[in-house]
């Protein structure tokens, strides 16, 4: 059975209204069998940087700990539901610890290839796939490898970003190349591994498709795409973990409005 682990946790976001993640989790989590969902207790408190040029470092680092503690004690697959995205980190770590030759899908309209010293606002959520494939302050060790990692529908990049892309191993695929269904398999296919981790920021659709996101780029997949994308990869190799981040309705209410779609990307991972 898919466990659900619920992580509301905001901190690593830039945004000023990242506290409206919390109740982007947490109407997901409404929606999910209540006996398969765990929650991640995150602190109330902003946290500190702690000198490692990462705001809220310190509250970051804890919830890190309780996602890899729980992942660790279970055999059971797990499907991540944030929060910001840096939640995906140490679950990719701990995907990679069974499986080292994964790669990892990243689907997201930015890259989140900063570093603390590239970052323009200090925030996790900017250096996350960053952190899963080189060493830093939050992961020394980085779980996963570049020349394992395929970056989907990133189209909002700092120049730091950009010239990171382009001395990197890392697969690139725009949102538009989701609609030959078998273009991301064939690209995961093609890193030589094993096996697949697949994050999902939820800005890589569409702003058409979801209202509630924090910062929508216009452009973005179609979400029938994504799903159908998603079946196919798994029907040529093991999906060991996943994650979905960057729901942030205004209100409870206005979560309803989404909810269909973002279900569905749920089941696709599950």
């Amino acid at each position: 059975m898919t466990r659900f682990l619920v992580v509301p946790q905001w901190q690593g976001s830039p945004s000023s209204r990242a506290m409206r993640l919390i109740d982007g989790a947490e109407a997901i989590a409404e929606d999910l069998p209540r006996s398969a969902v765990t929650r991640v207790e995150v602190p109330a408190e902003a946290g500190e940087a702690v000198g490692t040029g990462i705001r809220r470092f310190s509250t970051l680092s804890r919830v890190r700990d309780a996602i890899g503690e729980f992942l660790q004690s279970t055999d059971e697959p797990a499907v991540i539901i944030g929060g910001d995205c840096a939640v995906a980190v140490p679950a990719i770590a701990a995907a990679a610890a069974r499986h080292p030759s994964l790669t990892v899908v990243w689907l997201d309209a930015h890259g989140d290839l900063h570093t603390p010293d590239s970052s323009p606002s200090g925030a996790l959520a900017g250096m996350a796939l960053r952190a899963a494939i080189e060493p830093g302050p939050f992961a020394p060790t980085p779980p996963a490898a570049p020349a394992r990692t395929v970056l989907v529908g990133a189209r909002a990049l700092d120049d730091a970003e950009a010239d990171a892309l382009a001395d990197s191993p890392i697969t690139r695929m725009t949102a538009d190349a989701l609609a030959d269904t078998e273009a991301l398999a064939d690209a995961v296919t093609a890193t030589g591994a094993d096996a697949v981790y697949v994050h999902i920021d939820l800005d890589v659709l569409d702003p058409a498709a979801i209202v509630g996101l924090l910062e929508p780029v216009p452009f973005g997949a179609d979400p029938a795409h994504v799903t159908a994308s998603l079946a196919r990869l798994r029907e040529r190799m093991p999906l060991v973990g996943a994650s979905i981040s960057g729901f942030a309705p205004a209100t409870r209410d206005a979560a309803v409005e989404d909810l269909g779609t973002i279900l569905r990307l749920v089941g696709a991972v599950a």
